[in-house]
């Protein structure tokens, strides 16, 4: 199982391939739709979410509502490219009257960019540096959801940290209602006062998503080589987000306050193998241990800022203030949206890998089977 996408912040469309589905899934559209309007959600967000409306198409790999087992084929339209054709089209621009973006930005990969691709327009980079990329990442993610669902397996996200606001006590239950996805009323004012005053400052700010999977037997992923580690490839794919700098597993870094005495989960037994604790967040050795996989990750307050750092012209080399484009003032609502979708991703790839997965009927009897065999071991 394996995607590409291709397409540009302000360009036309996101076009995505997406191979090894399983054949017989039945693809349910207004789902995709609806996790795509998720990504798009989160008090914060910037006015660009007033223009786009995100829908995917479908233009290969599925017939009669289904999958076929052939690549699929997907793109979503980028209504933001009325007000950007004349330089972004890809042939049919007008040189004269676009300003060439000459000041990267401090904390973004404009100046890196541009360095490594030998280019002299920030825009050739940004465009594709954007997190408009993630776009491809919900779209996978949503169609590899529903072939969890068939699994009983569910995933879900949250928000424990906006700029210092943190969550200590969880009310899972609010998390769809809280317009920063945070599980806390009280927390989610204080988030939004906050984010209110950081917009009027012309600042951006960061935080910590959190991301759980459940229903996941023992024993996906392997511990017999670092390629095969399912933990690493969910780090490596997070960390991947744009504006992510950090993943950890259950109490992560705090286990370093710990000793091993008080963090190891201790293994039971009561019709089946069990754990006392999940502080390694469902994972050991690279593998899933049964409980449920909990994972954290934060993002930074992303570059584009309203009251620009300084920079240097690329041409001049005179100190200038870094290129504004329209911005966000906080993604992390929409990060754990995008954090949840990778997970559905690297956990049916790591499933599909492990077990025949030809068809979806062929899928769910396998891993019903793996089951099965589990509660008699």
């Amino acid at each position: 199982m394996r995607y590409i996408s291709s397409g540009h912040s302000h360009g036309e469309k996101i076009s995505i391939i997406f191979e090894g589905v399983p054949a017989n899934l039945e693809i349910d559209i207004n789902d995709i739709n609806s996790e795509l309007s998720r990504r798009q959600s989160g008090y914060g967000r910037g006015g660009r979410m007033k223009i786009e409306h995100d829908e995917v198409k479908f233009t290969g790999g599925v017939i009669f509502s289904k999958t076929t087992g052939a690549p699929i084929a997907m793109e979503v339209i980028n209504r933001d490219y009325n007000n950007h054709q004349t330089y972004m089209s890809p042939f049919d621009y007008d040189l004269e009257n676009y300003k060439a973006v000459k000041v990267p930005r401090p904390g973004h990969a404009d100046l890196v960019g541009l360095m490594k691709y030998e280019q002299n327009d920030t825009r050739v980079v940004f465009e594709r540096a954007s997190a408009r990329e993630t776009v491809s990442r919900v779209c996978v993610g949503a169609i590899c959801k529903q072939i969890l669902k068939q699994m009983d397996i569910n995933v879900y996200s949250y928000v424990v940290n906006i700029g210092g606001v943190e969550v200590t006590h969880l009310d899972l239950k609010y998390i769809n209602e809280s317009p920063v996805r945070m599980p806390s009323l009280v927390k989610t004012k204080e988030a939004i006062e906050l984010i209110d005053q950081v917009k009027l400052n012309k600042d951006t700010i960061g935080g910590i998503c959190v991301v759980v999977a459940e229903n996941i037997p023992a024993g996906i992923g392997s511990y017999v080589s670092h390629e095969t580690k399912l933990d690493a490839k969910i780090a490596a794919n997070i960390i991947s987000i744009q504006a992510c700098k950090g993943v950890e597993f259950g109490q992560g870094f705090a286990l370093s306050n710990h000793l091993g005495s008080e963090v190891h989960d201790e293994i039971i037994y009561d019709h089946g193998f069990s754990r006392t604790s999940n502080n390694y967040g469902g994972f050991e050795g690279g593998m899933t241990t049964g409980m449920p996989l909990v994972i954290r990750a934060v993002f930074k307050p992303i570059p584009t800022l309203m009251q620009p750092l300084k920079s240097v012209n690329i041409d001049s080399k005179e100190v200038s203030p870094s290129h504004i484009e329209r911005s966000d003032v906080c993604v992390i609502p929409a990060a754990s949206v995008i954090c949840e979708h990778v997970l559905n991703y690297e956990i049916t790839k790591a499933i599909c890998e492990q077990f025949t997965s030809d068809t979806m009927k062929q899928l769910v009897t396998a891993l019903n089977d793996y089951r099965d065999y589990l509660k008699r071991f």
